[in-house]
Formats: C-alpha cells, sequence, structure tokens
C-alpha cells in the first residue's frame, strides 16, 4: 500500500508512540499511519498478535489505537489533528464503563 502522491492541502504534526509523524488535514488517524509505513496498531487481548486495519470503514475494530490517552478509538473513524498523540493500544483495555460517565447520578442496572 502507498499514497499516491500529493501536494495540495495542509499538513499536520501528530506524534505515533513518541515519534513524530506528518499528515495531511482531513486524513483519517489510519491513513496517515499507513502513510507514515505504519502497519500496526493493536494487540490481542488473547494471544498478543497485532493488528492493523482491515476495512477502513468501522466495521472490524482491528484499528483501535490510544488517542490523547482515550483508549479504544477507531483510527479509521477519527481525522487527525495537530498536536494529536497516538499509541497503539496494547491488550485489551478498559472500556470506561462506570458511574463517572452518568453526570445525573444515574447509576446503570445490571442486567
Amino acid at each position: 500500500m502507498r499514497r499516491l502522491p500529493r501536494d495540495d492541502g495542509p499538513q499536520v504534526r501528530v506524534e505515533f508512540e513518541g515519534q513524530p509523524l506528518l499528515a495531511y488535514a482531513g486524513d483519517t488517524v489510519a491513513a496517515a499511519l499507513l502513510a507514515g509505513n505504519h502497519w500496526n496498531f493493536r494487540t490481542t487481548p488473547v494471544s498478543g498478535a497485532s493488528r492493523g486495519p482491515f476495512c477502513m470503514m468501522g466495521v472490524c475494530f482491528d484499528c483501535l489505537v490510544e488517542i490523547d490517552g482515550v483508549a479504544n478509538r477507531q483510527a479509521c473513524m477519527i481525522e487527525v489533528r495537530d498536536g494529536m498523540r497516538v499509541k497503539r493500544q496494547l491488550g485489551a483495555s478498559d472500556i470506561g464503563i462506570g458511574a463517572d460517565l452518568f453526570a445525573d447520578g444515574e447509576q446503570e442496572t445490571p442486567s
């Protein structure tokens, strides 16, 4: 896979695993990482196998990454922005469901 030559549009600076990466404004995080020759976005919880984008349209969830400290983000569905910090997601990550997500004090009722 390679990016077609492009010289239009502004570029933004993104950080992936602590390293700078230039991307085009309007690119998804997945497109920017692939264009930067980064293929492994996450590891699986069970075997630790590497995964990267497969469908590029939000169906497969193989492109999950951590963006600005928030895990479980689909890289193929989020546009890059200047200063964004992206990390690989290693194994399972807490999905963040808890009482702190309910602003009005409601609690989730177990099924």
